[in-house]
């Protein structure tokens, strides 16, 4: 998996600034957030995952890193902050572990909360770009067919503006073992000028 090279892929494509308030759904044990941290002086850091352990493990991290990270248990779908509390937000390898109904629901979570002008930037699997991409997803869609079909059929750019968001674009793709990895931008535009 080439990690380092998506995560710095997605940063840049996100262009922080300082002071940005920036949410991290699915946040693991965080790495993203470290970078982000180093990239956006100043910025506001969240950070949100169903997994207590997991919260536990990323706080230890952030404390060895003195990495200032407010951590939330919570799920993607249900996201326990209010609407517009964010500039941009983040998720890596999370939306290929929901089925469609959770999918469509956090990509409108998301979009709840980032304010008018906000990103969301996503790296996940998508459509095998390749034929050998094809041949290396197989083993993905075996496992999880209920629940990365919407990725491996290139659906979820679909599923971004069926949410409410514009401009969303695919921005990259990563060949990797188990298949395409994809990075998709995506805005929530400013309301029109009264």
């Amino acid at each position: 998996m080439p990690e380092r090279a998506f995560r710095r892929q997605l940063l840049e494509q996100a262009r922080l600034a300082p002071g940005m308030r920036i949410l991290y759904i699915g946040c693991g044990t965080g790495a993203l957030l470290i970078d982000a941290f180093q990239l956006a002086t100043n910025a506001v850091l969240w950070g949100v995952d169903g997994g207590a352990s997991t919260l536990e493990l990323a706080s230890n991290r952030f404390a060895r890193f003195c990495v200032d990270v407010q951590l939330v248990a919570g799920l993607a779908n249900c996201l326990p902050f209010r609407s517009g509390s964010f500039d941009r937000v983040f998720s890596t390898l999370m939306l290929h572990h929901l089925t469609h109904a959770e999918k469509t629901a956090a990509l409108s979570e998301a979009f709840r909360v980032l304010q008018s002008g906000g990103e969301f930037h996503i790296a996940d699997w998508g459509p095998p770009h390749t034929k050998t991409m094809r041949a290396a997803s197989l083993m993905l869609a075996f496992e999880r067919s209920d629940r990365i079909a919407d990725n491996l059929q290139g659906r979820i750019s679909g599923l971004c503006f069926e949410a409410g968001f514009s401009a969303v674009h695919s921005t990259r793709r990563f060949r990797t073992i188990f298949g395409t990895l994809e990075l998709i931008a995506a805005a929530k535009s400013e309301p029109p000028a009264a």
